[in-house]
């Protein structure tokens, strides 16, 4: 081992001794701080518990009392949480029911706003809104005793009296066989002015001069269309009309037509478009409809042709057709009557229209179909001219014009001007014109096929969330609000369902002459706005992506309760939106006596778009005398 020197081992001694004085001192001068404070923190009082060394912070600001022995609980309970929301914070407050006098309010449409305006031309029937501070936010009642409609097809023969409580129409047309009280029900035997041996005798009729069968009748429009038998009794031949009536005298028979499960609208022929695109219809009709066709410089044949297809027919029956034998049953003179024919006459001839055929009480005119012929004789009809610059597809409030809506140009006189269109049920599928043609920016036939095959797994996924779509029969009267393509109405043509299919004013691209080219049907629709129907006109409504559309346009809550005007008890509502807006949607849908439940995307969790479903609930208002609550026992 190695020698240690000495003085090692007296430095290292040294050291020992310093760290023991100096943990000493420590300990010496903490003692003393205890001490210290101890006696600072004391009172003055010896019989205090000791317990209250350990007491929690006091929450007053009074000094502890000296004089009494306390004994504190110690408390580890939170103190920074945020209370519980009310209940009433989780959803809006409860819409309230609507006076049961409003059962049949059609806000746009409404009798006494209407007499404001001018009567010449029919404007005052025209649609006329409430202004904001008039809109109603409450929800209309179904009439006390109303019932679940009939299933179709017997519903195109019978409604409850209940639903349409009307019975003018039975006194006023008793003997033109259009409808008929029976007990609790009224009967339709399909009747009307021009056909009392009924529709479809009246439908042979009109086949025997043009093809009805072969499928190039498709689409139809019915003007002051009665109780729409023609239109019902079109749909057993694959033709699908949309009738359309004023809310005028003869009171609810456009509610007729759809309580029957007959597509309709309120309408009327007067100073602004029909809400439809121009080459529309194969096929127009008009029975006995009192619309004077030939007065105002045709200015409502002029309307029919925008919307009539080329190669079009038009269908006239009633005054002034087969004048010679009617002109004593209708009191006007001879000379009237042939005065008005002359006048229809001349202005088809000048709109280049060709008569086919007249045979008893029908008039049949076909439209060119291209205007190659039309646009040279102008220099011999010098009225109506062509119009120039007007968009023939807009038509929301647009002012009818006087001039001829011209047809798209043809390389070839024999071609059809827009496009020649498939056979019936094959045009349901092809490209339709105005795709393939390029019309539609940004939609290409690619992108059509695709819509098509997308709405079929989406349509299925629908019917495997709600069972009542997917029963046969269970609905019949379906609205698309933002229909696109048509694609949802598409997936369900084997269904005995119709799909009023809408393309919103504010859309991006208006496809709706496209959906017509397809053989369905449709119409615009501003949702900021209330739609031109009564209230139950449909047992289910389709909602894509409508409240991201419309959002910031107008108030969410209106567009809600539009919707449940038009629903019927009992009808289910599909909503199909971000997720955000569902949430929002919901919250307002729970105060109106929906029930509703968000469920994931078709394509799983993963999605921000969702699905609402939503179904309204039966409620009727109260019977007369009955407090304002209203009835919630539905009927069988």
């Amino acid at each position: 081992m190695a020698f240690q020197n000495p003085l090692f081992y007296l430095l290292a001694f040294k050291t020992k001794r310093t760290n023991l004085y100096y943990w000493a001192f420590l300990a010496i001068l903490c003692s003393l701080c205890y001490l210290v404070g101890l006696w600072t923190h004391s009172s003055s009082t010896t019989t205090a518990s000791i317990s209250s060394t350990f007491s929690g912070v006091s929450c007053s600001d009074q000094p502890h009392t000296t004089t009494t022995t306390t004994t504190v609980r110690l408390d580890f309970s939170a103190h920074h949480q945020s209370p519980d929301p009310p209940a009433q914070a989780a959803r809006l407050d409860p819409i309230p029911p609507c006076d049961a006098k409003l059962s049949e309010y059609t806000p746009c449409e409404d009798g006494q706003r209407s007499l404001k305006f001018d009567r010449n031309m029919l404007i005052y029937r025209e649609r006329h809104c409430p202004e904001p501070h008039e809109v109603l936010r409450c929800r209309i009642p179904a009439p006390h005793g109303y019932r679940v409609p009939f299933r179709w097809p017997e519903s195109r023969d019978s409604v409850w009296y209940a639903n349409v409580p009307h019975k003018w129409l039975t006194v006023e047309k008793k003997n033109q066989n259009w409808v008929r009280f029976v007990r609790d029900r009224f009967k339709f035997p399909g009747g009307g002015t021009m056909f009392p041996n009924g529709a479809d005798a009246y439908i042979d009729d009109i086949d025997r001069l043009i093809n009805l069968k072969d499928g190039s009748v498709r689409t139809a429009i019915d003007t002051g269309c009665g109780v729409a038998s023609w239109g019902a009794y079109l749909l057993s031949r694959n033709i699908i009309a949309v009738s359309f009536a004023p809310r005028d005298t003869h009171e609810a028979q456009v509610q007729f037509a759809l309580e029957r499960g007959v597509p309709a609208l309120i309408g009327v022929l007067a100073s602004i478009r029909l809400p439809y695109p121009s080459r529309a219809f194969d096929m127009a009709h008009c029975s006995r409809c009192l619309i004077p066709w030939g007065q105002h410089d045709g200015h409502y044949l002029i309307e029919v042709d925008r919307v009539l297809r080329p190669g079009g027919y038009w269908i006239l029956s009633g005054p002034p057709i087969n004048w010679e034998k009617h002109w004593k049953g209708w009191n006007r003179t001879r000379e009237d009557l042939k005065t008005e024919q002359t006048m229809i006459e001349n202005v088809a001839r000048s709109l280049c229209w060709k008569k086919l055929k007249q045979k008893d009480d029908l008039a049949i005119w076909q439209k060119p179909t291209n205007h190659v012929h039309c646009i040279m004789n102008r220099k011999v009809f010098k009225y109506p001219q062509m119009c120039q610059a007007e968009d023939p597809d807009k038509a929301w409030y647009t002012k009818m014009e006087n001039c001829l809506t011209p047809l798209p140009e043809v390389s070839d006189i024999k071609k059809v001007a827009g496009g020649e269109l498939p056979k019936w049920p094959e045009r349901l599928t092809a490209i339709p014109p105005r795709i393939s043609g390029g019309t539609l920016e940004g939609i290409t036939a690619e992108i059509f096929r695709e819509n098509t095959e997308l709405w079929r797994k989406r349509v299925a996924y629908y019917k495997s969330l709600d069972s009542q779509l997917a029963e046969q029969g269970r609905y019949r009267n379906l609205l698309d609000m933002n229909s696109f393509l048509g694609g949802f109405a598409a997936a369900l043509v084997d269904d005995p369902v119709w799909v009023m299919n809408v393309v919103p004013v504010e859309a991006q691209i208006n496809t709706l002459g496209a959906i017509y080219e397809r053989g369905l049907i449709g119409t615009y629709q501003n949702w900021c706005e209330a739609m031109s129907t009564y209230p139950r006109t449909y047992d289910f409504i389709h909602a894509d992506s409508v409240f991201s559309l419309y959002k910031d346009r107008c108030d969410i809550k209106d567009v809600l309760l539009e919707m449940d005007r038009i629903l019927r008890p009992e009808g289910s509502v599909v909503f199909r939106d971000d997720v955000d807006y569902l949430v929002k949607i919901k919250s307002i849908i729970d105060g109106m006596q929906w029930e509703s439940r968000i469920v994931d995307h078709e394509n799983g969790p993963h999605q921000r778009e969702k699905i609402l479903l939503a179904a309204k609930q039966y409620w009727t208002a109260p019977a007369p005398g009955q407090n304002k609550g209203g009835s919630k026992s539905a009927s069988s």
